[in-house]
């Protein structure tokens, strides 16, 4: 097992180990064929959800307000064929798109936004007090290069063209601990292929999770995905946290219960 790999006290399988990569076979052209919600449910088909409550404690009159007033201006337009540029998405344009796919609390997504104002952020995140904790913090911070869709991330995927985003992120996802709901977990075959599709050559996909059976089964379909190259070139690369990689209300909660973060990069091939 090399330097960079998870050693045995993370309970990592040698089957994780890094495979050759081979150039992606780049999908058919499937842009603006159909709508997202046909690409991701199909008629005999229904979507195992992949996360659980959508809505928590009741929100203060302002954030309510700011969902009402806000959140219908920075939504996606999922029902419309995504734009040829996605920098149109954005009020100033757009140098890169980066996706975060489960933003949570928004604690990383508004950290990005404001550190990188020539990068349009797209957030993903179902659970209506973290899209309104986001909403409270872009308007503390007057962020206007960000979009949202309160909902299945896996709309957003399909509905994205191919090629047309610079980095995904996919921090902390619920892990799903028990053995009978792990099909629910987020990363899985079908969303690599998706998030491969959707990054551009070069581009790079973000993971992070406490959970080592999750970090050892996402490193078992990314390592096997001939469209992903692992970044790690030494055991730091994926123990400590990157400068540009703030820290979150989930992982700040693993560190008090005693868990280990993994924090894997992977490349675009």
């Amino acid at each position: 097992m090399t330097a960079a790999s998870p050693g045995r006290s993370w309970i990592w399988s040698s089957r994780c180990a890094p495979q050759s990569a081979k150039t992606a076979r780049r999908s058919s052209d499937r842009r603006n064929t159909i709508t997202a919600r046909e690409k991701v449910v199909a008629e005999d088909q229904p979507v195992l959800r992949s996360y659980g409550r959508r809505k928590g404690h009741k929100l203060t009159a302002y954030k309510a307000s700011l969902m009402e007033t806000r959140l219908p201006a920075l939504r996606l337009p999922l029902q419309a064929p995504a734009p040829e540029s996605l920098a149109a998405l954005f009020p100033s344009g757009a140098d890169q798109v980066w996706l975060e796919i489960g933003f949570g609390g928004g604690e990383h997504l508004a950290w990005q936004a404001e550190h990188n104002p020539k990068t349009g952020l797209i957030g993903c995140e179902p659970f209506f007090n973290g899209v309104a904790s986001l909403l409270a913090q872009a308007e503390a911070k007057g962020l206007d290069n960000i979009r949202l869709q309160d909902g299945d991330a896996r709309e957003v995927l399909a509905w994205l063209p191919e090629g047309a985003i610079d980095r995904v992120f996919m921090l902390f996802p619920d892990p799903w601990p028990k053995t009978r709901h792990k099909k629910r977990r987020l990363l899985n075959e079908e969303t690599a292929s998706e998030i491969a599709r959707v990054l551009k050559p070069g581009g790079e996909f973000r993971f992070a999770s406490d959970w080592p059976d999750y970090v050892a089964q996402a490193l078992g379909i990314l390592h096997k995905h001939p469209g992903f190259s692992w970044n790690a070139a030494r055991a730091a690369d994926w123990r400590e946290r990157p400068d540009d990689w703030p820290e979150t209300r989930y992982e700040q909660k693993a560190v008090r219960e005693g868990r280990k973060s993994a924090y894997l990069s992977f490349r675009r091939v």
